[in-house]
């Protein structure tokens, strides 16, 4: 983010109203992501027995995650000293927030709700990873240890002033702080809870392609409030973000559809609206650092290496990330966070507000480095506390049957 909370101690209480009108926009925009975007996005890839359970889980964590960002994650995360590894409680149920406490050119409150949007989509994240399979009560105790373990750490080593912040480290919108660390966490909780039953034998192809493609098309009018927004304000930098996240989508949609047309016969709408996702992640962090023709750049090489990332994990590996999150929000947001130090630059069309390209590839490596080995044993142990406590996986019987039964005791495609 642009501005963090500690901050607006320093500013004076004058609210911009172009800037809250934007933000609040940018906020519905990111919530809209998770429900319906994603929800539908991911309900669509899955077998028509397990819609209703991958909506579920999206809208649990969405209810959970909003009731605990008040408790005390937006104190973690934004409030403590500068430079520290984890914020304070000092705000814990919004203690001292009032209608005349402002972040920035914004209300304290706009800020909070702006950023709980963003707690709500991460963790919902690595849902994909784990459908069909792992228990509707595990997801939601699971997610609320991850959010206290993994993203209010990270969120404050970035966005709230800590040890990353003050190396210098960019990441506008979530290369690390959403998509890697809900990446990894993915990878890490497909290992550990095991494949679905009949995979890589059997394929488990989308029940219905047309509800992915809504999804997706949500996702990508979302990632407006999500990227733009995260410039905190309604100027020139929330323009260019805006436009660089719509070139690197259009451009990773199209070469993903033009790769499976060589390499497959058919460019299929599944795979382009997948490439199109993997766009998205990977400009997420660059965003505030790039200019068109790097959008551009960092669309393509998405594109290929995420297809690539799928194809290795799935085919080669035999790991069975259901909906492909690894290989296409981790590896984009770690290769976005990557390539901003390159095409950030003003010799590659970048806007130049970043360190020397080597001192800032470091930082850079330094943080992501950090982040993938935390958020790997934290949720190791957070996997293995859940496990021993009310258990991760349905039974053999169950997922048979399908979850939206046997876990929601409701069926999608009821016969009239």
């Amino acid at each position: 983010m642009a501005i963090y909370a500690e901050e607006a101690e320093a500013v004076a209480a004058v609210t911009d109203s172009g800037d809250t009108s934007w933000i609040l926009t940018a906020t519905a925009l990111v919530l809209f992501m998770t429900m319906p975007g994603l929800a539908l996005f991911y309900g669509g890839l899955v077998r028509s027995k397990n819609v209703l359970s991958v909506m579920a889980q999206c809208s649990g964590i969405a209810f959970m995650a909003s009731v605990l960002w008040v408790v005390c994650l937006y104190s973690l995360c934004f409030k403590g000293g500068n430079g520290g590894w984890i914020g304070n409680l000092d705000a814990a149920f919004l203690k001292g927030v009032t209608n005349e406490t402002t972040s920035g050119t914004l209300p304290e409150t706009l800020f909070i709700m702006f950023q709980m949007t963003f707690a709500i989509i991460t963790p919902a994240l690595y849902v994909g990873a784990v459908v069909e399979r792992m228990k509707f009560g595990a997801i939601l105790l699971f997610s609320a240890l991850w959010l206290v373990l993994v993203y209010a750490p990270v969120c404050h080593w970035v966005w709230g002033g800590g040890w990353l912040a003050e190396m210098g480290i960019q990441d506008l919108a979530g290369g690390i702080v959403v998509h890697a660390t809900a990446g990894v966490s993915a990878l890490v909780m497909a290992i550990m809870l095991g494949r679905r039953r009949g995979f890589p034998e059997h394929p488990h192809p989308p029940h219905n392609p047309g509800m992915v493609y809504i999804g997706a098309s949500m996702l990508w009018v979302g990632w407006f409030g999500f990227n733009a927004g995260s410039q905190v304000s309604a100027g020139q930098g929330a323009g260019m973000s805006m436009l660089v996240t719509h070139l690197s989508a259009a451009t990773a949609a199209g070469v993903w559809g033009l790769m499976e047309r060589i390499l497959n016969g058919k460019a299929s709408l599944v795979g382009m609206v997948t490439g199109l996702i993997a766009g998205l992640a990977t400009i997420t962090p660059a965003s505030g650092n790039v200019g068109p023709m790097g959008a551009i750049a960092i669309g393509a090489i998405a594109a290929i290496l995420c297809y690539y990332a799928v194809n290795l994990i799935r085919n080669k590996f035999k790991i069975d990330d259901s909906l492909d999150v690894f290989a296409v929000h981790g590896v984009g947001g770690i290769l976005g966070t990557i390539l901003l130090a390159v095409f950030g630059q003003t010799a590659f069309g970048g806007l130049g507000n970043l360190k020397p390209m080597g001192e800032q590839l470091g930082i850079q490596l330094t943080g992501l480095g950090v982040t993938i080995v935390w958020s790997a044993i934290a949720t190791v142990i957070i996997m293995l506390v859940t496990k021993a406590t009310i258990g991760i996986r349905v039974s053999e019987e169950e997922e048979d049957r399908g979850m939206d039964l046997t876990e929601h005791g409701e069926d999608a495609y009821s016969e009239l």
